[in-house]
């Protein structure tokens, strides 16, 4: 039984495409006297899919008691950049549109979401971050474009 279950858990593990972010670093936007300070942190991800694309996400933080507790919800401001740091590798076909990354931004249901469209006409991928939750959407975006060009190591 506990085989099978490890074997499950493999497998999910497996199937989930998005990427994991590892954060650069954050700065301090406004300073609380109890809590964390607001904040601006930035985190980095490699397109899962397509080897040799990076994306940096910054995100505005709550700091207070609540940021500090981990239930405060994040305001839907944030901001993306994605490039091209080495030969671009395509592992398998792309849809049209697909999810490369989200984290959740409170325990409320609410996520920011980085969504990859490849723009087959120009050869361009596109990455979208919009700010989700579960009844109602945030129209707050950021968008960055990554032509598919020959690598010159530059």
């Amino acid at each position: 039984m506990k085989q099978t279950l490890a074997t499950c858990a493999l497998l999910l593990i497996s199937l989930t495409h998005e990427a994991q972010s590892e954060e650069i670093s954050c700065i301090t936007t406004a300073w609380k006297l109890i809590g964390a300070n607001h904040k601006v942190c930035v985190q980095a991800f490699d397109d899962p899919k397509v080897q040799g694309v990076t994306c940096h996400i910054s995100q505005a933080r709550t700091g207070g008691i609540s940021g500090t507790l981990g239930v405060a919800e994040d305001p839907s401001q944030f901001s993306i950049a994605c490039r091209q740091v080495g030969p671009i590798i395509i592992n398998g076909k792309l849809p049209e549109q697909e999810t490369a990354f989200s984290e959740d931004t409170s325990i409320l249901f609410k996520e920011t979401r980085v969504t990859r469209l490849f723009d087959a006409k120009r050869n361009t991928l596109v990455y979208v971050a919009i700010s989700r939750k579960l009844i109602e959407g945030a129209p707050a975006n950021s968008i960055s474009t990554v032509p598919i060009l020959p690598w010159t190591g530059h």
